[in-house]
């Protein structure tokens, strides 16, 4: 299973179009199940930049509502928060998307000529450039003070093992 790498800058065209990098979508198209959508854009929860999932990978983020009651308020707000803004995303045949207005206004790329895609592995976030290159320098620091817990013990942060 590949994972998404790097940090790259696309130019939005006249259209409002921008190319989802080549190894993006081969990772994408390595993840898709037949019937599914290549991927699923929703907002960050605290970020200002649009997540981009693979559709299996976001199937399983959205597993645990199954064991909530369906007719719940918790229910209710984290199936609000998941799926409401959530958009299956079908690039054409050279690799575009057209981010819908909302996910552009909520990533900062209303007037953006381009935007930044960065690769976390198992999703990729797309990000106005410079926010991009603030929140990886950022990350870098922060992640200096991280320790990862050993494997079988618990994660400090209340994290499963």
């Amino acid at each position: 299973m590949g994972v998404f790498l790097g940090t790259h800058e696309n130019r939005f065209d006249a259209k409002g179009r921008v190319s989802i990098p080549a190894g993006f979508r081969s990772v994408l198209r390595s993840q898709q199940t037949e019937g599914d959508a290549l991927m699923i854009l929703r907002p960050s929860h605290t970020l200002p930049c649009v997540e981009a999932w693979p559709a299996s990978a976001f199937a399983r983020l959205t597993e645990p509502l199954d064991r909530l009651n369906m007719f719940s308020d918790d229910h209710d707000d984290l199936a609000a928060a998941l799926y409401a803004d959530a958009y299956p995303m079908e690039p054409d045949r050279e690799g575009r998307i057209i981010l819908p207005d909302f996910l552009r206004e909520h990533a900062g790329l209303t007037d953006s000529p381009q935007a930044a895609f960065m690769g976390l592995g198992r999703i990729f976030q797309i990000w106005e450039p410079e926010a991009a290159r603030a929140r990886r320098e950022e990350a870098r620091q922060r992640s200096r003070r991280v320790s990862i817990p050993a494997p079988g013990r618990p994660d400090p942060n209340g994290e499963p093992a």
